[in-house]
């Protein structure tokens, strides 16, 4: 069986369009580095001299900025100084995602005189050196730490890391090195090492470590099941997925969730099992309304559409708008999923009552209708809403100059379609990993060579060149290939 990369996992819900960890990893090691961000926020006391250090610091954005002037000023201006609070403030950046600015804080710590380092900190400071500086540096930070200091909390960053390293291999020695110093005794542990085979696809191997979890008397729980569950999804093993559903269901031990159902389904839609992942997405649906998270619903609008029930979108998405707030992602969410339908006109009223609603104006939403107007033919209609986007001071991204570029080359219309990518061309990044499709390309290279524009077509091939399209010495070939017809 070809195993398939899941595009969706149990407990990173957020990551349903591209692959994520099982293991939040910001809340894998240990009760003692586990925080939320409500907890942090409330240990950080407002109006506190900590509390006025943070607020410093905060505005700084750009992660190559040291943080390191302000902290020493803080100290020279003699203030206090917490290191709890200072954790805390680690903590924060980290759940923000400022990762370098984290390790500068903690770092700094680390050379203060009264600082002790505990098995927590450098946990988390491996974790921040694996985000900030890679996966080698983590690695050799992990081998100059004193071995009393090596818990249980420590190696399991490292195995988290390996993990987002995609390093099985690595992770494996560090496992092993953690039985032979008799630490591998809690389920986490096994759940961090289980983690890593699920992201480099290792899905066998997770048998000999559930065989070793019974042997040693360890039960699964929450994020054990969720890691089987997103293998067997990924697999696109229906059976396996209704034995760990089970098993969950049947555990009291496990709180079920929304999650879990979502990431059910989204296998048995893989699997071409509809009727299945209809059974658990109603599951899922009761679930999610007592939790009301907009992604909940995002992600259930997604599913109904993946098993080709329009109804159930419309009714999801009236619920949506009943019991939560709605913004950009879910009207993004909900008109491209039916656009699958092609319901076209459903879409085009959903697009209208977030026209109406006057939020943040996100060109992403009115380039899923350009997309389809584009496929149909609908050229007009395409261009309107450009046009009624700039009257809003929305201006048109990458994305909507080649989808009209593409529409206009489909519909005969070359000179338009060229001008449309020349604009796509420019608004492009240089090394950006998306490239126009090479049909388009070689469309628009045709348009000059029939109108012999040697001037257009050396301004179109430098604009290529110069967004990494394509490499410099193809220039005077495509060149000359116009020139000599």
């Amino acid at each position: 069986m070809k195993l398939v990369r899941l595009r969706t996992t149990l407990y990173n819900i957020k990551a349903q369009l591209g692959p994520g960890n099982v293991l939040d990893s910001s809340s894998s090691y240990s009760t003692a580095t586990r925080t939320t961000t409500r907890e942090v926020t409330n240990s950080l006391r407002k109006g506190s001299s900590m509390y006025k250090l943070y607020r410093m610091l905060s505005p700084m954005g750009d992660p190559n900025d040291s943080m390191v002037p302000l902290l020493d000023q803080w100290v020279e201006e003699g203030r206090p100084l917490d290191m709890e609070q200072l954790r805390v403030i680690v903590k924060k950046f980290r759940l923000y995602k400022r990762f370098s600015h984290a390790l500068q804080i903690s770092m700094w710590m680390t050379k203060k005189s009264n600082f002790v380092r505990t098995p927590a900190d450098v946990a988390i400071r491996l974790d921040l050196i694996a985000k900030v500086q890679g996966i080698e540096q983590a690695a050799n930070y992990f081998n100059c730490v004193p071995e009393k200091l090596k818990l249980p909390s420590v190696y399991i960053a490292l195995l988290n890391a390996y993990a987002c390293a995609k390093s099985a291999e690595k992770a494996e020695i560090i496992m092993q090195q953690m039985r032979d110093r008799g630490l591998v005794k809690k389920t986490i542990d096994y759940n961090s090492m289980m983690n890593v085979y699920y992201q480099t696809g290792n899905y066998k191997k997770l048998d000999s470590l559930m065989h070793e979890m019974e042997e040693k008397g360890i039960d699964c729980d929450k994020y054990t099941f969720s890691i089987l569950l997103s293998a067997y999804a990924a697999a696109s093993d229906g059976e396996g997925i209704d034995k760990i559903v089970a098993m969950m269901e049947a555990d009291r031990g496990v709180v079920l969730d929304w999650t879990v159902y979502a990431t059910a389904a989204s296998g048995y839609v893989k699997a071409g099992l509809s009727d299945k992942a209809l059974a658990v997405l109603r599951k899922s649906e009761v679930l999610m309304m007592h939790n009301k998270f907009s992604r909940a619903y995002d992600f259930v609008i997604t599913q109904y559409a993946a098993c080709g029930n329009k109804d159930d979108v419309l009714r999801v998405w009236k619920h949506y708008k009943q019991n939560l707030k709605v913004y950009n992602r879910g009207y993004i969410c909900v008109i491209s999923s039916l656009l699958k339908f092609d319901g076209m006109e459903s879409a085009e009223k959903i697009f209208e009552e977030w026209e109406s609603r006057n939020l943040c104006h996100d060109i992403r939403i009115p380039n899923h209708l350009i997309d389809a107007y584009c496929r149909r033919g609908l050229l007009h209609k395409a261009e309107t809403l450009i046009y009624k986007a700039q009257l809003r001071g929305t201006e048109p991204n990458v994305r909507t100059w080649y989808l009209m570029a593409t529409g206009y080359l489909q519909n005969n219309q070359s000179e338009k379609g060229v001008e449309a990518m020349k604009k796509a061309l420019v608004l492009l990044e240089a090394g950006t990993r998306w490239k126009p499709s090479k049909e388009c390309l070689a469309a628009c290279l045709g348009y000059y060579k029939k109108e012999r524009d040697i001037e257009g077509a050396d301004y179109f091939i430098k604009l290529l060149t110069g967004k990494e399209i394509i490499s410099a010495d193809l220039h005077d070939r495509l060149l000359n290939n116009i020139r000599n017809g």
